[in-house]
This record gives structure tokens, C-alpha cells and sequence, in this order.
């Protein structure tokens, strides 16, 4: 592992099918005058899974990474036996996330995020000197801040306020990590304009978010840990989305496996959920519009305040561009669901009865659709369902721990002064 190769491959514009190479951390194809979700084309076009010792990078002949991080662990999937049995399912296979030693799962964040951080942070050059920003609900900044930390990859995150409370770890963290946030009563929207700020220093680099390809393949692989543990797609592919780009994710990896060849010919249908009141995407999707609907900031901060899942609290989602969820949607036959907290608790419940590990609440919304989807009779039985497990096995992964949570270094108003937060961000790193 130590003589790894850089994974190579191709850029593609999805709005125009222009093919060009990576300059190092491309976002968009600079030609595209529309907006458009860029992709990766690999070299290698049939997978080659390395042995489990690669950790995440088993997968890596379709991730577009230069080298391999320390720490990393692969999504598992099993095929479920006591949900499966509740729900009448005969193939019902569970891609989990999480910490579940007694399968293999050891994602010690507890989080499908760390496939995202994993990948992203190995895309980044060696020698790189300038600072990673990353804007978080919370997941996904926990586990970019494990990968960084570890791996001495320096990082300045934004959070919520109301949110740092996700922010723990087994172990104290390298300094080179560092929190800012919109003060109380801000939510993800206010700490993407307040990273969105700070990046006005050169010091300071996006990392993207769904329009980095290398966040999206990494959140691919729970497709490719599924399709190669049963020697097929499946059929059904059911998960929680707040922004949707591990849906859109899970839609390009389908089309790579197509390519393959090895595990059929087939487009998963896509059953996506939100958590109630919280549901944007909900309700452009069911009136067919390609634009997101207006939303009030206000309302918009409430909603995300009363959801068990504050992690699916996205304002400004890849929704509508091309190649973002809508087209993967339409392309699926795919569709949006929605739940409330009241039946994702149920569902998280019943999944910890059934299958025995705790998981988290957006976790909790994908099961309760797939309850809801049996219950309706929208699931043929005999068919293929993958239920994506984004998050678990926390409580699993805490015990007898003594944890340790990133504090905030600094805080700002939700209108804050864009000078001072590039001036006070620069200076957290000197």
C-alpha cells in the first residue's frame, strides 16, 4: 500500500459530455455555461476489490484519490435476517455505517461521512499548504475532523451552534483542526455563508460539497459494498437525503456497474426520504419542479430546529442542476418520502430489536420509508432491497469511552462582517 498509485481517470461535464482532465481540484468543467455536476470516468472499468486490510480504499479503482489516508474503514454489507422477517422481505440487504464490530463495521465516527472525508482528503495534493474548509450539520464534520486530524491535514470547519454536540471523539485532536460557527439560532444554511466567507482568503480552499467528485464516489462505494457482497444491483435502493448527493452517489455508481458488466443491467429505483417538517425537495418534487420552491429563512431555521435529523437540514441542496437529484430521480423512477420524528423513532427502535445495533435518526427516516413502502405495497417482496444505513452504532462505540468534543474557537453573529471573519479565520492558523 505504501507504492500506491494514483487512481486515474477523466473529467466529464454532464450537461454537455465534454471529457477533460483533473488540474488538481476541479469543481466544474470552466467551459460548461450552465450549472452542472461534473464526473469522474475510470481508466478501469471492471472494479478490482482489494482484501478488507484496504480499508475504504478496497474500493479505491473508482476513486479519484492520489494516496491512501491511515485509519480507514469500508461500508459492510449483510443480508438482514430478523428486519427482513418483520417486514416480509425476502431480500433485504442492509449497507451499514457505523461502528458494528460483530460484522466488521468499525467506522469510529459512526458515520457514512467518513467515506466521503476519506476520499476527499486523499484527492488533496501532498504538500498542499493551504487549509480545507469544510461546512457540516455535524456528521460530516466529525469525520473530517478525524480523517484531518489523524492525518495532520489542516482543517477549518463551520458548524452550527445548536449542532456542536456532534462534534465528539474517542481521542483529543490535532490542532490543526479548527471550529467556527453562526451563533445560536443559525442553522447548516448560515454555516455554509459563513465558511462561504471565510474562503475569501487564499489561505483557505473549498472542499466543495457535492460538486467535488471525489465526495460523491466516496459515498459511491455503499452501492459497490452491496452490488459485490450480493453479485448483483439491487433493485430498491432506500436512504434519508438532506443535501441527496449520497442518492445521486449511489445513481453514478449503479451506472458504473453497468459498465462493469459483472452484476447485471439494471437502474436501482431510487426511494429517498426527508425528515417532517424539514422536507424542501419533498415539495418540489411532488409537483414535478426541477426548481426548488421558495422558502422562507425563518421558517426554514424553525423546521430545522424541530427535526430529530438535523443532518438533513440542507437549504440550498444539489437538486436542481444537471446530473444533481432530480435528474437522478427521473432517471430511477425514483422518489421522495417523507417521515416524521415520531416514526423515525419507531423505526429506529424496531431496527435495534431486529438487527441488533442502535442507529442514528436520519438512518431512522430511510427505515421508516421502507416500513411505509411495505406497508403500502409499493415493494415487490421477492426483490432486491438495499436500505443504506448511513449511521450507527454509537452507543456501541461510546461505551466505556471517555470523549472528548471539539469546541468552537469562534462564534459569529448570523450577519456577521466578512473582513473580520477572513481576518480572525487567517489568524486561528498562524
Amino acid at each position: 500500500m505504501e507504492n500506491f498509485t494514483p487512481t486515474h481517470y477523466t473529467l466529464e461535464c454532464v450537461a454537455t459530455g465534454r471529457q477533460f482532465e483533473d488540474e488538481g481540484w476541479m469543481l466544474d468543467d470552466p467551459c460548461c455555461k450552465i450549472p452542472s455536476m461534473i464526473r469522474t470516468r475510470y481508466a478501469v472499468r471492471q472494479i478490482d476489490v482489494r482484501p478488507d486490510s484496504y480499508g475504504f480504499y478496497k474500493f479505491c479503482d473508482w476513486l479519484p484519490v492520489r494516496r491512501m489516508l491511515q485509519g480507514s474503514s469500508a461500508p459492510v454489507t449483510y443480508k438482514s435476517k430478523g428486519l427482513a422477517d418483520y417486514l416480509g422481505l425476502k431480500n433485504l440487504y442492509i449497507t451499514f455505517n457505523g461502528y458494528y464490530p460483530e460484522i466488521g463495521a468499525k467506522m469510529t465516527t459512526c458515520s457514512f461521512k467518513e467515506t466521503e472525508a476519506y476520499s476527499v482528503c486523499a484527492r488533496i495534493r501532498e504538500g498542499d499548504n493551504r487549509i480545507l474548509v469544510v461546512a457540516s450539520a455535524g456528521n460530516t464534520a466529525r469525520a473530517f475532523a478525524k480523517v484531518c486530524s489523524d492525518n495532520n491535514i489542516p482543517l477549518l470547519l463551520s458548524v452550527p451552534e445548536e449542532n456542536i454536540s456532534a462534534l465528539w471523539f474517542d481521542r483529543p485532536l490535532n490542532p490543526c483542526v479548527k471550529l467556527i460557527c453562526p451563533e445560536r439560532g443559525g442553522d447548516y444554511f448560515d454555516a455554509i455563508f459563513l465558511s462561504n466567507l471565510a474562503l475569501k482568503s487564499r489561505k483557505f480552499y473549498a472542499e466543495g460539497g457535492a460538486k467535488n467528485v471525489a465526495r460523491r464516489d466516496g459515498m459511491g462505494t455503499t452501492v459497490l459494498s452491496a452490488a459485490t457482497t450480493i453479485g448483483e444491483i439491487p433493485d430498491y435502493y432506500f436512504q434519508a437525503v438532506g443535501s441527496g448527493t449520497g442518492a445521486i452517489a449511489a445513481w453514478e455508481a449503479n451506472m458504473r456497474l453497468n459498465e462493469d458488466g459483472r452484476f447485471g443491467n439494471k437502474t436501482m429505483k431510487l426511494v429517498v426520504s426527508q425528515n417532517a417538517p424539514f422536507v424542501p425537495m419533498f415539495d418540489a418534487w411532488r409537483v414535478d419542479s426541477r426548481e426548488m420552491l421558495p422558502y422562507e429563512a425563518a421558517k426554514a431555521r424553525r423546521d430545522a430546529e424541530i427535526i430529530d435529523a438535523k443532518v438533513l437540514s440542507n437549504r440550498k441542496p444539489p437538486y436542481s442542476l444537471a446530473g444533481g437529484l432530480y435528474d437522478a430521480l427521473k432517471a430511477t423512477g425514483g422518489d421522495i418520502m417523507v417521515a416524521t420524528n415520531a416514526q423515525a423513532r419507531k423505526a429506529r427502535a424496531l431496527f435495534e430489536e431486529t438487527e441488533g445495533i442502535d442507529i442514528y435518526s436520519a438512518a431512522g427516516i430511510a427505515t421508516a420509508s421502507l416500513v411505509k413502502s411495505v406497508a403500502d405495497g409499493r415493494i415487490d417482496p421477492e426483490k432486491i432491497v438495499m436500505l443504506n444505513i448511513t449511521g450507527g452504532g454509537e452507543h456501541r462505540c461510546q461505551q466505556d469511552k471517555e470523549l472528548w468534543y471539539l469546541e468552537p474557537s469562534l462564534v459569529f453573529p448570523l450577519t456577521p462582517d466578512p473582513e473580520e471573519v477572513v481576518v480572525k479565520t487567517e489568524a486561528l492558523f498562524d
